[in-house]
């Protein structure tokens, strides 16, 4: 079953998510949700989805970023976002801590803003620690797109969407992105919009 993608200006993606007990996790309910959710993230397709982007206000996410998905980006784009394969991640109450705020600036989309995007600056490199869907403790290091992806993610378990934290004067529709943006590296980008 796929479930709805919720979209900007519902209510429920400007609220904190609730943590998830170890018993709630494991219900035939939240495990639904999970399966749900991974199904949904691929039909979108995406690379990352939070439970509220569903109408969930619980603190899960789902990450993969299939090698499909890097045959549409050009080569040396793949190369300066330091973009690999993931295999598919279910983190539960994820807490992130940056280890490197070395700014990094690329444009992002979102599944709950669809047909736009933006350039948002994240950091390098964060560590994460969270629960995998059994409630087993998870623990990595993540850098360059996975850290990018981590931190979009967790922004919707606080209310925040990618548009809050974009350079304002990049937000524009997918069609103009992919005619005019689609291969533009960090320093364009930059020079392009920052006030």
């Amino acid at each position: 079953m796929l479930l709805k993608l919720y979209q900007a200006g519902q209510p429920i993606l400007r609220k904190p998510a609730k943590t998830l007990t170890r018993e709630a996790l494991v219900s035939d309910k939240v495990q639904g949700i999970i399966d749900f959710m991974i199904a949904t993230l691929r039909d979108a397709p995406g690379v990352g989805l939070a439970a509220p982007q569903v109408g969930e206000s619980l603190r899960i996410i789902i990450i993969e970023d299939k090698r499909s998905y890097h045959e549409q980006v050009p080569p040396e784009l793949l190369k300066a976002q330091g973009r690999r394969p993931i295999r598919v991640q279910v983190l539960i109450n994820p807490k992130l801590q940056v280890i490197d705020p070395s700014p990094s600036l690329f444009f992002e989309g979102c599944l709950s803003v669809e047909g736009y995007v933006a350039a948002v600056s994240r950091a390098h490199s964060v560590r994460l620690d969270a629960w995998d869907r059994h409630g087993k403790p998870v623990a990595f290091t993540a850098h360059d797109w996975h850290a990018r992806i981590l931190q979009h993610e967790l922004d919707h378990l606080e209310g925040k969407l990618y548009t809050d934290r974009m350079l304002e004067r990049s937000f524009m529709t997918v069609k103009n992105f992919a005619l005019l943006w689609r291969k533009a590296l960090s320093a364009k980008i930059a020079q392009a919009f920052r006030n």
